[in-house]
């Protein structure tokens, strides 16, 4: 089985999906006082097939189980990943009013193209405690966020991962794609756009290395082990002081998927993120990754197979395979690409890279 990253090592490698952020970043911000929330959306035009598995103890979500794949609704048209605990669920809101503005979601009338039901599920982190607790996301930050979905996007510490916190460290919005080039999977692109903001650590108190790069190994990050100096350091870091945490995300594909195949995606996939976080799924964490197909590729390959099994049986496998690497991998990128904010250190700071 070969595999390449996609060209821009990004969700967006896969086609008919666009990632949109809005944030409010104010660059003195504290524990408690000036902006630093945001909220993120995958944005679908046309719909994609979806589910979601939810694994964390404490999760913040909207619309989940209208994605079990029992039930009658069997698409989206964005995804929302938010900040601001709770009450970021509000931008959802403005995502569907620019989506039914610009007649996106289920038609509900023949005869009026514009009466439309526009389905947004989302997830939250929380963030509160970066920044001041009142300022949060709003409607309008929905609205922005689905406005400003493009092909090309920022990482980092934007979006709904501008207050992130990884552990002790700052957290952030990252991404990672996979191409296959053989196999039942040839031709199909997979990728993860992930907000990383666990309680658990991000890194090897040992060696400094992100616990993610332990699948490719740091050379694929250009890493090496910290230096003693450095590495003490990083590790007399307080450990994250609140109870309520979060790591969220999207997984894509433009294989052509059932419900089903996208929930076996989804739940695979959170293998990627016990990789990256440890603990991960915690009492104290509402992880939540959603999956979506967008069956924009072209097919691929059938191999036989006993009537018993479904006939994407061999491509789910490597679909599934790529989405926990992919997931691995844009929590990485997250915690390279974070900015310090709020006296919380990021990685490349803390050790220099």
């Amino acid at each position: 089985m070969n595999n390449i990253a996609g060209p821009n090592n990004s969700i967006t490698d896969v086609a008919g999906v666009l990632v949109g952020h809005h944030h409010e970043i104010d660059p003195t911000a504290t524990l408690g006082s000036g902006a630093a929330t945001g909220c993120t959306v995958v944005r679908v035009p046309g719909g994609a097939t979806a589910s979601v598995d939810v694994r964390g103890g404490g999760p913040g979500t909207r619309e989940t189980d209208l994605l079990d794949p029992g039930n009658t609704v069997r698409q989206v048209n964005a995804v929302l990943l938010t900040g601001g605990s709770a009450y970021g669920l509000a931008a959802a809101d403005g995502v569907m009013r620019w989506l039914e503005e610009h007649q996106e979601g289920i038609p509900m009338d023949p005869a009026d193209p514009g009466r439309v039901v526009p389905i947004v599920p989302g997830a939250v982190i929380f963030d509160l405690p970066v920044g001041a607790w009142n300022i949060r996301p709003t409607t309008d930050f929905g609205f922005l966020a689905a406005e400003a979905a493009a092909p090309e996007f920022a990482r980092g510490s934007v979006g709904a991962g501008a207050g992130a916190r990884a552990g002790s460290i700052k957290g952030g919005v990252g991404t990672a794609s996979v191409r296959f080039t053989d196999g039942p999977a040839a031709g199909i692109t997979v990728g993860a756009l992930i907000v990383a903001n666990p309680v658990g650590s991000v890194f090897d108190p040992r060696t400094g290395l992100p616990w993610g790069a332990g699948t490719d190994g740091p050379e694929h990050f250009g890493l090496h082990p910290a230096d003693p100096e450095r590495l003490a350091a990083a590790n007399a870091l307080p450990v994250k002081g609140t109870v309520l945490n979060t790591t969220i995300g999207v997984i894509a594909t433009d294989a052509a998927l059932d419900p089903s195949a996208c929930r076996r995606m989804a739940t695979t996939a959170h293998d990627g993120l016990a990789r990256a976080i440890r603990p991960a799924h915690s009492p104290l964490d509402g992880d939540t990754l959603f999956a979506l197909a967008t069956g924009t590729a072209n097919p691929a390959p059938t191999f036989p197979l006993p009537p018993a099994f479904p006939a994407d049986l061999l491509l789910l496998d490597q679909l599934c395979t790529a989405a926990a690497v992919c997931v691995e991998r844009a929590i990485v990128d997250a915690i390279l690409s974070a900015t310090s904010l709020a006296e919380i250190p990021s990685y490349a700071e803390l050790f220099g890279v």
